[in-house]
């Protein structure tokens, strides 16, 4: 046994040195790794996935669903965490992961695919928040920089592995007998059985038990509040947003919310969400922007994928790497802002720079055309993800810094929660408005494209009979719906026919991305309220095991 072993054991105060972080952040990296390589290969195989459950215009529910139930968990993994170890409830939540993706790879509809998402989305809401929490106890907010590159090798291993994987498998029909998307999900039990492995034999922390109050209806009523809002934002379009079923989202969503909200004022610290936090300046404006720069980041992140593959006509895999300057951003715009921080402990800057370059990429994004050079986009995509990099690590210190150390967990996790809000509404209102209004878009182009010389001749060649009847008079609507619910067809259609039906889809994403770009120039204003606290140089963990040896001591 080593001296720091040795030492560690005697006295759990003791701060961790180099050797032990790293230890403990190997079982960290797996779980993330798990959650971080499901969400690039799923992003990947959607469309893939939708089509081949004639559900294309509904797979926003596929990732709203997963995105619902990992924000309700969210915080109370954070609060559990807090009381009974942070060890116990990362294992439980990569377990549930495991079974959550084994129950999606047999999903026979979009709905069903949708509720095994969600359960899946519980075992997800713990293994990001609670990984750095984690990070938050044993590593000084000054030196957090020095191990940052580690979480970003999983990140970007991920990144490049999960299209490659997702379009192997969204591109195989049969894998063992098993359809190929299908082996999208199945992957992840292998991954997770080694993640559960590697946790268990190095995740080692001292922990003395929070005597707490858990918040259960506080979490009931916020699923009250979320679940119906984010119902309707992504129904609304077929209900119509004055109907009964949409009016009785509304009441029931808002009633949640004013529950909620007086649940927790009446909890006080005893809250998964504890108000008084939030009157910290640093909490509430960095939450705020959180919600915003989710929406934008998973609101960017659903819509730019179906514009690789359906605008672009590239395959699962191409689409997935084309992706890459975004994650390449990302990677540059966290050690960027992570080194230097790590050598002046000002961190304001990034959070603001990192807004105005998300608002402007999203702005410019709205003038991508279908037959936009590649280079283009990709470029925009490069500073979008440096925008997302200059946020990400920031923040997250922020909030950490702001707090004191008994409430690292509900903090990491209100930073995470936020963000989720976000990207939840973000998913469901982006992909609401792409598919209500791609249908339209995509019939105007057809009317405009169909009396043309070049469309008439290609209706006229005998090689596109069999889909010449889409395109007869008062037939354009039929089209458009027949596109949205199964895109597949596009890809052996003659490009004269398609090319209306790729000018829609890119004028209906116009939209989406001009409405992420409103939502980002507010985002950039409320950061510039944030304020500069400067960056403590201990660690929580070892802070605030002194803390509760000087409170027994007193005792």
């Amino acid at each position: 046994m080593s001296e720091s072993t040795r030492a560690s054991s005697a006295d759990p105060v003791a701060p961790l040195d180099h050797r032990q972080i790293v230890t403990i952040l190997i079982g960290l990296m797996m779980g993330m790794f798990l959650a971080a390589l499901d969400q690039t290969i799923v992003a990947t195989a959607i469309r893939t996935i939708a089509d081949d459950l004639q559900g294309l215009n509904h797979q926003a529910w596929a990732t709203t669903a997963y995105l619902i139930t990992s924000t309700i968990v969210t915080p109370l993994y954070g609060k559990l965490g807090d009381i009974y170890g942070r060890k116990k409830l990362f294992i439980t939540a990569i377990s549930i992961f495991i079974f959550g993706s084994v129950l999606c790879a047999f999903a026979t509809s979009m709905g069903s695919l949708a509720f095994y998402r969600a359960v899946q989305g519980i075992g997800a809401g713990g293994l990001f928040s609670l990984a750095l929490a984690i990070i938050g106890d044993i590593v000084p907010p000054r030196e957090r920089a020095k191990y940052q590159g580690y979480f970003l090798a999983v990140f970007g291993t991920a990144s490049v592995l999960g299209p490659v994987i997702g379009g192997f498998f969204a591109g195989a029909d049969s894998i063992l007998g098993i359809e190929g998307w299908r082996w999208v999900f199945l992957v992840n039990v292998p991954v997770g059985a080694a993640a559960l492995a590697v946790v268990s034999r190095t995740l080692h922390l001292h922990h003395t038990r929070l005597d707490h109050r858990i918040d259960w209806l506080g979490a009931a009523l916020l699923s009250t509040a979320l679940v119906p809002l984010l119902l309707v934002a992504e129904q609304g379009r077929e209900w119509g947003w004055s109907a009964v079923s949409s009016t009785t989202c509304y009441v029931v969503g808002v009633l949640g919310a004013i529950g909620f909200f007086w649940q927790e004022w009446r909890m006080k610290e005893e809250a998964i969400l504890p108000l008084a936090m939030f009157r910290n300046r640093t909490v509430g404006v960095s939450s705020v922007a959180s919600v915003l720069i989710g929406v934008a980041m998973f609101g960017g992140l659903a819509a730019l994928p179906l514009y690789l593959q359906i605008v672009k006509g590239a395959t699962p895999t191409e689409a997935g790497l084309m992706l890459l300057p975004m994650t390449l951003g990302i990677m540059f715009g966290s050690i960027l802002s992570g080194q230097i921080i790590s050598r002046t402990g000002r961190y304001r800057m990034f959070p603001i720079i990192g807004s105005g370059l998300l608002a402007v990429s999203l702005f410019v994004f709205h003038y991508v055309e279908f037959d936009t050079p590649l280079w283009q986009t990709m470029t925009v995509m490069l500073a979008f993800g440096i925008g997302l990099g200059f946020n990400f690590q920031p923040l997250t210190l922020a909030v950490q810094n702001a707090v004191p150390p008994q409430q690292i967990g509900v903090a990491t996790s209100t930073a995470t929660f936020t963000r989720q809000i976000g990207g939840a509404l973000g998913t469901a209102v982006f992909l609401s408005i792409l598919f209500s209004t791609a249908g339209e878009k995509i019939e105007a182009a057809l009317r405009v494209a169909v009396p043309t010389p070049d469309f008439q001749a290609a209706l006229a060649d005998p090689a596109n009979a069999a889909v010449a009847g889409l395109f007869q008079d008062g037939q354009a609507r039929e089209a458009a719906g027949a596109v949205l619910q199964d895109s597949s067809f596009l890809n052996d259609l003659d490009e004269r026919l398609a090319r209306p039906f790729l000018i829609g889809f890119s004028e209906a994403m116009d939209l989406v991305f001009l409405v992420g770009a409103g939502v980002m120039v507010v985002g950039f204003l409320v950061m510039l309220l944030l304020p500069h606290v400067e960056l403590r140089r201990s660690a929580t963990y070892g802070q605030r095991a002194r803390d509760e040896s000087a409170a027994a001591a007193a005792h």
